[in-house]
């Protein structure tokens, strides 16, 4: 799929980079929603099936998400969405 072609903008579907800020701390984190088999936490490349990207998919550009992680409920603001090739 090539993500320049999916349509601009600020909600967030599949293949989408998102840039996150913790509510809390303010630590800030980008993760890019990708498939089953691309994905690699590491370099910030997420399932689209993982917990984080479900909760994600939908949301827009300022929303907050809050992601039930297993050492608990994580808040994070959504600070950008963009697609590149």
């Amino acid at each position: 799929i090539d993500v320049s072609k999916l349509a601009a903008g600020s909600k967030i579907v599949f293949g989408a980079t998102v840039e996150l800020a913790d509510s809390e701390t303010d630590e800030e984190v980008t993760y890019q929603i990708v498939g089953d088999l691309e994905s690699d936490i590491k370099q910030g490349l997420i399932s689209v099936s993982a917990p984080i990207a479900r909760a994600l998919i939908g949301k827009n550009e300022g929303d907050s998400v809050t992601i039930a992680a297993p050492s608990g409920e994580r808040s994070y603001d959504i600070i950008s969405v963009r697609y590149a090739g």
